[in-house]
């Protein structure tokens, strides 16, 4: 017996709540600080600018 469901709606996600959720992710796998990291990715600086993306 299936029932069915209605279609999932799609969230739209902050781009704070996009760096927040990185940074402590980053966070917990490096051991470093959260606000360290997220410091870092607000400010925009690549270390690899030249690396085009695929």
């Amino acid at each position: 017996m299936t029932t069915s469901r209605p279609p999932k709606q799609r969230r739209t996600v902050s781009r704070d709540a996009l760096l927040k959720s990185v940074a402590s992710s980053t966070a917990v796998e490096t051991g470093e600080a959260s606000r360290g990291i997220e410091a870092r990715l607000r400010s925009g600086k690549s270390r690899f600018k030249s690396l085009p993306l695929a």
